[in-house]
């Protein structure tokens, strides 16, 4: 997506420090049994909405996988943002894009914090944009950058899952984009962004252990290549377009 409302940007960089404490938030399609979600904590960040119920990637990825990444792993960014934002209230009044590409110029007691949640939840706000049921193939434009750029669609794809089969640990595999439209693969650990290089992510997949674990186990290979079943190559279009004219936000 090219633009999210400020309250959607700050919404996630709640992730690495409350992983362990991560509220349980239930949405309708989460199973009768599963426990009442913990009160969110209020603030200037929300966590977005799916545009696709959880069983809506299946086979690719699975429904119990999608509930407990969304509703849990990214809500908890989210909510420790808002908690961040109470005693930093400039985390409430400034772009994603401005923070996250600045990061030297936070205090150093909430620098760490900022990273991990808010790069999560830019990262995670892009990745559920990105994805869709039915994916498709990518057209016009991006797919001329990709043949240019990336050496033709087979090539790009196997680079990409390399490059996510290579990277140690948590962490993700984006393509990025220059505002004059050139991509280029890239990993980064944890929830770091390209944005804190001044980059953009075209697209990217999470190969953290959540985003997969329940259904592919340690089979980190056969999720990278499954997950291109489930690429919007529609919402890609936009945000190249986006990309080149200057307006791409996370």
């Amino acid at each position: 997506m090219s633009a999210l409302s400020r309250r959607h940007f700050f919404s996630a960089a709640a992730g690495l420090v409350a992983v362990a404490a991560a509220p349980r938030v239930v949405f309708a399609q989460a199973p009768a049994a599963t426990p009442a979600a913990a009160p969110a904590a209020a603030g200037p960040f929300t966590l977005p909405p799916l545009p696709y119920a959880f069983n809506a990637l299946e086979p690719h990825i699975d429904a119990k996988t999608m509930e407990i990444h969304h509703g849990r792993h990214h809500a908890a960014y989210v909510n420790n943002l808002n908690t961040l934002a109470k005693t930093n209230a400039q985390l409430g009044t400034s772009k994603v894009t401005d923070i996250l590409g600045n990061l030297n110029a936070l205090n150093d007691d909430i620098k760490f914090g900022v990273r991990n949640n808010l790069g999560g939840h830019a990262n995670h706000t892009m990745f559920w944009e990105i994805m869709a049921p039915g994916g498709g193939k990518p057209e016009g434009e991006v797919l001329a950058a990709i043949d240019k750029d990336l050496g033709g669609l087979e090539k790009f794809q196997n680079d990409f899952n390399a490059a996510g089969g290579r990277q140690f640990g948590s962490g993700w595999v984006f393509v990025t984009v220059a505002k004059d439209g050139k991509l280029a693969i890239e990993t980064r650990p944890n929830q770091d962004s390209p944005i804190m290089d001044g980059k953009r992510a075209l697209l990217g997949n999470d190969v953290w252990e959540h985003a997969y674990y329940l259904n592919y186990q340690n089979r980190r290979a056969d999720y990278l290549k499954a997950w291109w079943n489930t690429v919007n190559w529609t919402k890609i279009a936009e945000r190249y377009a986006a990309a080149k004219a200057g307006t791409l936000g996370v």
